[in-house]
This record gives structure tokens, sequence and C-alpha cells, in this order.
């Protein structure tokens, strides 16, 4: 994969702020609001639009990565990167806390949610990264825990003439006070092909 390049957190605009940030060295750290969420419908019968996202241009041709300590306890505890178009049509991908264990999962919306999930015990409070890759009409999503090896998490629709905003984002469906530790944001050229080479 090509170098990224670091975009400091002040690029970024907030869709829906979150309840408090601030930065601890180049870290950024946000407590969510509670009962905060991404989802439409979908199992649920309810829509949720106010969790948090610090979002950046996400042009075609272009990948943006999140870093981030996945250090959850409450079920639906959630971080990772949200790509953004409008309110009907969003992917997330990250962690999220599920029956007791952190998975790492997505979620893409064209105007109803649909959800996929694995388990990953092993990556509780380690830093995760989330890659997002835009080619063509497709957005290919990867994740990694510290510097282990990429993990293909999900090939997904996005139109090229999409005008989308990417980004890290936190949700705590179920409680008041998480606090998610952002270690890094970049953005650089998108991946050269679907299956990248050891």
């Amino acid at each position: 994969m090509h170098p990224p390049r670091d975009i400091p957190w002040h690029e970024g605009s907030w869709l829906n702020p979150p309840e408090h940030t601030h930065t601890d060295g180049t870290d950024l750290l946000v407590t969510a609001c509670g009962r905060s969420d991404f989802w439409r419908t979908t199992g649920y019968g309810f829509v949720r639009d106010d969790g948090h996202a610090l979002l950046t241009d996400f042009p075609p041709g272009s990948a943006t990565e999140v870093t981030f300590i996945a250090d959850f306890a409450a079920l639906y505890d959630q971080a990772g990167l949200l790509i953004r178009v409008d309110p009907r049509t969003w992917i997330k991908a990250g962690v999220e806390m599920s029956d007791g264990l952190p998975h790492l999962g997505a979620v893409v919306t064209h105007g109803l949610s649909d959800w996929s999930l694995a388990p990953v015990p092993d990556w509780h409070g380690r830093p995760v990264t989330v890659r997002a890759s835009r080619t063509g009409d497709a957005v290919t999503i990867r994740a990694r825990c510290e510097d282990g090896p990429w993990r293909l998490v999900r090939l997904a629709p996005l139109a090229p003439d999409a005008p989308a905003a990417a980004g890290p984002f936190c949700c705590s469906p179920e409680r008041d006070g998480l606090q998610v530790r952002f270690t890094r944001l970049t953005q650089g050229p998108a991946d050269p092909a679907l299956h990248l080479p050891d």
C-alpha cells in the first residue's frame, strides 16, 4: 500500500458533535453521548443518526485510514471509520462489543442497514486500524490489529460520482461515558487491487 498522509484532527468537521473531546499529545480522546448510534430500520424498527463522526473529503481514487484503541466494555460500544454520503447512504466499519466480545464488523446502509460481524477477542485494548479504499463503484474495507496482516472486511457499493466524506466515528447505544482514543487519521491513494500481495 502507498504511504498515507497524516490529517490533523482540526481539518475534520463533526457530524453530531460528541459530549466532549480533547487532545492528548497527538491523540484525540472522544467521549460519546449516551444512546448515540447510526442505524436505519432493519431488524430493530428505528432510525438513529446521532452517532459522532469527524469527517473529511473522501474523493474517488483515495483511501482513508483511522487508528483507535479497541477498549470497550458495554454492549454495542463501537468505534472505527464512517463513510458518509447522506443520512440514507453510509458505511461504518470497526470494532463493536457484542455478546461480551469485541467483534470486527461493518454496516452498509442504502436506505436500510445491514450488519456483519466476526469475533476478534484478542484485539481488545489494542490499536486497530480500519482502511477504506475507494475505486470505481466500490469501497474496499480492510482492518488490522497493530502491525498484523490486513483482513478484508467488506466490498461495498458506492456510486462513482457520490460526494462522500470519511473519518473516525464512535457510538454508545446503551450507556453514557464511552471514551475512545483515536491515534491517527490518514489519507492516500486507493489500493491497486481487491486482493493485495502478501
